[in-house]
This record gives C-alpha cells, sequence and structure tokens, in this order.
C-alpha cells in the first residue's frame, strides 16, 4: 500500500514514464527533449561505451549519443551510473577525455578513458627494458604514462643504423654518398611495444625484422634465422579495420601486425610470439575495464559490488566477441573458485585493490592472452557481461555476422591468437543506437511503466 502511494505521488509530481520497483530512487529532473528516467540511488551495474561508431564518427558526436547521455546524468549533469569508455584507438588519455566532456557537457575523467594500451600498466616485469615503441603521435608520453623507463623510437633506430633501411630511397642516396655515420652503441633493444600502426609501414617492418632476429642488436647478421630466441613483444589493437567520416571501414592496427606476423613467418618459419596481446577483444582490457567502474563506483559513493557490466559496441568481431569472452571467463573463474582452483595473495599496495591469480581459464587461453598473476586490481564481482551492439558504425542492421567466402569457408577477421567463434559475434542485444540502448538497459534494471 505504501509503495502505491509513492508511486501514485511520483506520476503526479514529476510526470516521468518509468519508476523502481523500490522507494530507493535518484531524483530526476524532467526533461521535455528526453525521455525521464528514475534509477536506484546505489545502482549496482555499470556500463562501457566503446566510440569511434557507437558515441561518434571521427571527431563528430552523435545525436543519438548525445540524447543516450543526458538520460545517464543527474539534475547536476553529472553521471548516475558508473561509466567507462573503451576504445582500441591510441592517444593520451586527458585528451580523450577533454573530448569526451566536451561533446557531452559533462566531466569525465582521464582515467574513464581505456585506450587500447592502458591495460599495459600491469606488465610491470617489462617496465625496466629497453623498449622500442611503435606507433604515431605522442607515443613516448602514452609509454611513460604506462609505466616504462626507457623508450627509443623506429627514428632513433634508423638513425643508429643508417645501413638498414633501404626500402627509403632517400636514405640510399645517402649511403651511396657516404653521408651517414653509424652508433654501435646504442642500447639493445630488449622489448617491443606496438601501441598504434605506424606511418611508413615499410620501413617500420624492415626494421622490426632486424631487430627481432638480431634479439634487439642489428649489428651481425644471426647464424640461424630460424633458431634465433625472440625478444618480448607487445601488442595493442588487433583491429583490422575501423571506421571513421569516409564510407568503408579503414586499415587498423590489426592489419600492420598481420603484415609483421606474415613476413617473421616467411623468413622464419615461426609464428611471432606475443608476450602479451593487450585491447579489445582479449579479457585482459575487459577486466582492466571492470577494476576502473569499480574504482569509479566507489568515487561516486557505491560501495556495494558491481554485479553487471553492459558493453556497447559496433563491431560484432571485436567488441561483441570480446564481451562475450569476458562473460565466458567470468563464469570460468566462478566455476575455478567453486572447485577451490583459484587463489588471492591480497598482496597489494592499493588496500583497495588485490593481486589476482590467473589460474582462472588461463588453461584454455593462449599465453598471450593470460592475465598476469601480480596485477593489482580491483576484486572481480562482475556476474554477467552484456554485449549490446549498435548500427551506427561499422556493423548494418541485416548483413550476416559472419560471411562465407567462395569456398564457403568463414571469412574471418580476427586475430590469429583468438580462435574463429562464430557464435561469439551474435549479441545479448541489438540495438539501431546506443540511444535505444539506454532505454533498454533502464528498462531491464527493474523498471515499470506508470
Amino acid at each position: 500500500m505504501q509503495t502505491g502511494r509513492l508511486l501514485l505521488g511520483l506520476r503526479s509530481l514529476t510526470k516521468c514514464r518509468f519508476a523502481v520497483i523500490n522507494a530507493s530512487i535518484w531524483p530526476v529532473k524532467t526533461s521535455s527533449a528526453f525521455s525521464t528516467w528514475q534509477l536506484p540511488l546505489k545502482p549496482d551495474f555499470g556500463i562501457l561505451f566503446d566510440v569511434d561508431g557507437v558515441l561518434a564518427r571521427g571527431s563528430n558526436p552523435l545525436d543519438q549519443a548525445k540524447k543516450a547521455m543526458e538520460k545517464l546524468k543527474d539534475a547536476n549533469g553529472h553521471l548516475r551510473v558508473p561509466c567507462a569508455f573503451v576504445t582500441n584507438a591510441c592517444n593520451r588519455s586527458h585528451d580523450k577525455a577533454l573530448q569526451i566532456s566536451n561533446w557531452f557537457d559533462m566531466e569525465v575523467s582521464p582515467d574513464q578513458v581505456i585506450h587500447a594500451p592502458t591495460p599495459v600498466k600491469l606488465l610491470r616485469e617489462v617496465h625496466d627494458k629497453q623498449t622500442l615503441v611503435i606507433g604515431q603521435e605522442h607515443r613516448l608520453d602514452i609509454a611513460k604514462d604506462l609505466g616504462f623507463d626507457n623508450l627509443c623510437t623506429i627514428e632513433d633506430v634508423k638513425e643508429a643504423y643508417p645501413l638498414l633501411d633501404m626500402v627509403d630511397h632517400e636514405n640510399r642516396v645517402k649511403v651511396a654518398k657516404g653521408q651517414y655515420k653509424e652508433n654501435p652503441s646504442f642500447p639493445r633493444v630488449e622489448a617491443i611495444l606496438l601501441i598504434g600502426e605506424p606511418t611508413h609501414w615499410e620501413s617500420n617492418l624492415q626494421l622490426l625484422l632486424d631487430l627481432l632476429l638480431t634479439q634487439g642488436k642489428p649489428t651481425e647478421a644471426p647464424t640461424d634465422v630460424h633458431t634465433v630466441p625472440q625478444i618480448p613483444v607487445i601488442a595493442c589493437n588487433m583491429d583490422l579495420v575501423f571506421m571513421a567520416e569516409a564510407c568503408m571501414p579503414r586499415f587498423g592496427h590489426g592489419a600492420f601486425l598481420l603484415c609483421l606476423e606474415a613476413l617473421f613467418k616467411k623468413i622464419t618459419g615461426n609464428e611471432l610470439h606475443y608476450v602479451s596481446l593487450v585491447g579489445k577483444p582479449c579479457e585482459i582490457t575487459y577486466r582492466f575495464a571492470e577494476h576502473t567502474v569499480s574504482k569509479i563506483a566507489k568515487r561516486m559513493g557505491i560501495n556495494k559490488p558491481i554485479k553487471r557490466l553492459y558493453f556497447f559496441g559496433d563491431n560484432p568481431h571485436v567488441d561483441i566477441v570480446g564481451a562475450n569472452l569476458y562473460d565466458r571467463y567470468i563464469k570460468q573463474n566462478a566455476l575455478n573458485l567453486q572447485n577451490g582452483n583459484t587463489t588471492s595473495t591480497g598482496d597489494s599496495a592499493d588496500e583497495d585493490a588485490c593481486s589476482v591469480s590467473s589460474v582462472d581459464s588461463a588453461s584454455s587461453l593462449p599465453s598471450s592472452r593470460i592475465i598476469p598473476e601480480n596485477a593489482e586490481l580491483h576484486d572481480q564481482t562482475v556476474e554477467h557481461c552484456l554485449s549490446m551492439l549498435v548500427g551506427t558504425g561499422v556493423y548494418k542492421y541485416g548483413t550476416e555476422m559472419n560471411k562465407k567466402g567462395p569456398d564457403g569457408k568463414y571469412v574471418y577477421h580476427g586475430h590469429r591468437d583468438i580462435a574463429h567463434e562464430p557464435e561469439l559475434t551474435n549479441p545479448h542485444k541489438y540495438v539501431h543506437c546506443v540511444d535505444k540502448g539506454i532505454d533498454y538497459i533502464f528498462e531491464r534494471e527493474s523498471m515499470v511503466a506508470l
């Protein structure tokens, strides 16, 4: 009876379309432009957004995304639900946070933005190595922010070893004229961090192969290219293509990695080994995203565990596969815990974090996808990761998720270390745009029509 009076009062006072079943609700300002919703005061779910194709196309925000963000704000313009932005792009987090803030007129902190390289912060065992970082603008700033101390670029390598880059015809002329100086004392490259596709792929590919075949010191040819021990390689973002302003998808970092892997195998006969693959759809990125949402929730005063994550993406083979892989990872971890197969050291510098063991589902994962045992992360509490596919980016409504080629086999755009499982491209829910997706989430999270 008391609940009935509350609902009648809400109808007369706010003209809202929906209210929570229980009385613990967050007051929301009525808006004529957008549907108005009531949410639990302290929700136990979080929302993750891809950026390109979901919230924006290139540097232009989508109108549907503006509507969605308005629904997530309270009367003071603050987000009512813990959210993070997970993109396979490579940029400085504070730059992207500022851009998203300006798009939607709300405060977004840098730690709410997870770029493809961000989870590399967890790979502390390589942070002190002499590391070659591959990418474009701000790559050194990004690598330093990840925790790396000793860095060099492909330009540094090219300058130290001018005889290597013969695909650069201008350099050939300089060498032919004797206009060069070698630097044999240049430090040995001990690790390679691939954070994004570079410019001048041909030069980068040549020099990367040279370093891989000489254990990071290309002053002497290897005795046998088939048996050279490989220096650690970390790759961030395996997207073959991405959606920008053009009418068709563009080459992503995954296309560059494909070239590097093919050349390495053609020359050595071996598969290129990655110490870690980071970025969507790998589990480490979604685990880091859960950690981030949990941290943001605590900052919002939400002390209860986050139980559900909703992930919005536009690419079935990246965003949706990744969310579904993480959902599988969660359930495997729960099963392992039930069977007594996992441990937690609890030995962390952060009192709110725990060092987690990766017995998890590691036994069935390639080594490149295993989350390190010493990763400092908040407790894993999410029970379901729900994938939400939108039709405003790479995926177009009505097209097949998995297409077959002329030979009758599926055409797979995913990375070599991620097995092709066509069923993983099926989302929990398809929505035409993120705005409709927010409506769906609010309805699902204990909402009833008035």
